[in-house]
């Protein structure tokens, strides 16, 4: 059995509870609500998550866990997460490693860990755009979802560790990605 990271960890709130639990003394918080996203704030650079970090933090058996959640932990912007994406981790969270810690990781999501951001209604034709021009890679729907709402955002990070996909994609507001960690 697949381990994942520990309850205890300060990162989650109890689930079902309004009252966020204190991080251990030392230990780093993530910091969903800083920076501006979208809107030009250059002191603080926001930070697009794909699948790939999301549930690599949670595996603790994932070779890029350590990796993903030093910089989730880190990153000092928002970390905005797309709405498709969730699909995609809670999926195999609950598929490979069951259902606590895809609890853990919806707690997440209602602590305010993560900032989500849904696909907007003129999204949908890049998305379609994107996985028709990439169908050899194939790039799929999730991964155009982060493309395009980076695009959106302005955003030119991604915490990604399916460099495939994204080294290749040319974003239309910047030359390339930056990806991380």
């Amino acid at each position: 059995m697949r381990r994942s990271r520990p309850i205890s960890s300060g990162r989650v709130g109890a689930v079902g509870s309004a009252q966020r639990r204190p991080a251990p003394a030392g230990a780093a918080t993530f910091r969903a609500d800083q920076g501006n996203p979208g809107r030009g704030d250059r002191a603080i650079a926001a930070l697009l998550v794909d699948a790939g970090p999301l549930y690599a933090y949670i595996d603790a058996d994932e070779r890029h866990h350590a990796a993903s959640l030093e910089l989730l932990e880190s990153h000092p912007g928002p970390l905005i997460v797309p709405t498709v994406v969730i699909t995609e981790v809670v999926y195999l969270l609950a598929t490979r490693l069951g259902s606590e810690p895809e609890v853990r990781f919806l707690g997440d999501l209602a602590a305010g860990a993560f900032s989500v951001e849904p696909v907007a209604a003129g999204d949908w034709l890049r998305i379609a755009v994107l996985v028709a021009r990439y169908r050899d890679l194939p790039l799929g729907t999730v991964d155009a979802s982060v493309v395009t709402t980076a695009e959106r955002l302005g955003v030119a990070d991604i915490a990604a560790v399916d460099r495939r996909h994204f080294g290749v994609v040319r974003p239309s507001h910047a030359a390339a990605f930056r990806l991380l960690p």
